[in-house]
């Protein structure tokens, strides 16, 4: 239940932001040991992880930039870079150069770049990411047939995006985790909950997709 409807909230999240430069979904991955049964708590509270890999939108790219400032764990900064696009609308894409158009002219005639979006400074940032994606899903989730047989709460969370489905005497909660891959590998930087006082651009690495494979 729960993959298919990530699978058809990826879809509508693609549709709805085709024309727009915030990152592109990819499939979600199941990620811990709930999906498989080894919970040891109860139905009640289990909680579903998920972790969507996210890319970047068309003229952007994603360089990941190790961060040692006294953590335990490994962390990352996203950096955004904008990329030259004018061969692109040399073939007839329409889209404009964000590196070679004037201001006013992008201003005029498209959508802001990713980094006027989610961006602090120009990294991305991951409240911001979050905080996203929640006004998102209210909209995409009355695009589902789903919502005439669940319903679905919304649970607040800076770094992730939670929520519960409610259907007669059955509930889930999901938690969607944001990644960002690392080159080809299977281990990504992601937005899981990290120690009070991290700043919002600090990504955390995670083995989480490798272990779930293996």
């Amino acid at each position: 239940v729960i993959m298919n409807l990530m699978d058809k909230l990826t879809d509508v999240f693609r549709q709805g932001l085709s024309n727009s430069f915030y990152p592109v979904p990819q499939q979600a991955i199941r990620v811990g040991g709930t999906f498989e049964g080894w919970s040891p708590h109860d139905a009640q509270d289990i909680v579903y992880h998920v972790l969507v890999p996210l890319s970047p939108p068309p003229g952007h790219t994603f360089r990941l930039e190790l961060n040692t400032a006294g953590m335990l764990q490994r962390n990352f900064c996203v950096h955004v870079e904008l990329l030259c696009t004018c061969a692109r609308e040399q073939l007839g894409e329409d889209m404009l150069c964000f590196l070679h158009h004037p201001k006013e002219e992008l201003r005029r005639r498209q959508d802001p770049s990713l980094l006027h979006t989610l961006c602090t400074g120009d990294y991305l940032d991951v409240e911001k990411t979050v905080h996203w994606f929640y006004r998102f899903i209210r909209v995409a989730w009355l695009l589902l047939p789903d919502s005439r047989h669940w319903r679905l709460m919304l649970q607040p969370s800076c770094r992730t995006c939670k929520f519960q489905l409610r259907k007669d005497n059955e509930s889930f909660t999901v938690e969607i985790v944001f990644g960002v891959q690392q080159r080809d590998s299977d281990i990504f930087v992601s937005s899981q909950p990290a120690e009070a006082g991290i700043p919002s651009t600090t990504w955390l690495e995670t083995c989480a997709m490798a272990e779930a494979q293996f």
